[in-house]
């Protein structure tokens, strides 16, 4: 077998009880065997700031070396008013600098989500897919993962109960390993 892939799991909330971190946990616990999830919690990154470019704070610099060490990225984002949070957008922003340093460049990346609402972070999921072309990053285009009605599926302590959104958070992180594979073949 080769070696086993590393994808680096970023949940774009704060907030300790998060269906988003719950549903990131899910995914590392389905990794396929061929490949390890690990999780990085973006507390501690400060709001960006241009003038620290060059010397970024310590925990941005562990968040970049981090990004750099994995074969692909994992984004469990949740949707604040339409959109990308705020904090997984400033932790994008930081690792995505100085100019022509970027950590996400030429990363094999998928997107999932999960919100109390009904279309499931649908249009934080689509935003931040545009956020990738700028990145260079390489998306996994299906399966798509949008778990509304997040309280529904998940119990009070952020346990997974429904059976049909497990399924499809295994299939998208084993299609996110079978992609970073096919794409590491064609750089060879």
């Amino acid at each position: 077998m080769a070696n086993p892939l590393t994808i680096l799991g970023i949940a774009g909330s704060l907030r300790k009880a998060s269906y988003n971190r719950a549903a990131l946990r899910v995914a590392q616990q389905l990794a396929p065997t061929d490949a390890k999830l690990e999780i990085f919690a973006l507390d501690g990154i400060p709001p960006f700031n241009q003038d620290e470019d060059q010397h970024p704070p310590e925990r941005v610099a562990q968040f970049k070396a981090r990004i750099r060490a994995a074969d692909a990225i994992l984004f469990v984002t949740p949707e604040y008013n339409y959109s990308i949070p705020g904090v997984l957008k400033n932790a994008i922003d930081w690792a995505s600098r100085p100019y022509g340093d970027s950590a996400w460049d030429g990363k094999p990346v998928a997107v999932m989500g999960a919100s109390p609402g009904r279309l499931g972070t649908a249009r934080a999921q689509y935003q931040l897919r545009q956020c990738f072309v700028f990145l260079n990053m390489y998306p996994l285009n299906k399966p798509e993962v949008m778990i509304g009605d997040a309280a529904d599926r998940f119990d009070e302590k952020g346990t997974l109960t429904d059976d049909d959104t497990r399924e499809h958070i295994e299939k998208l992180v084993e299609a996110l390993a079978q992609w970073t594979r096919q794409l590491q073949k064609a750089k060879r």
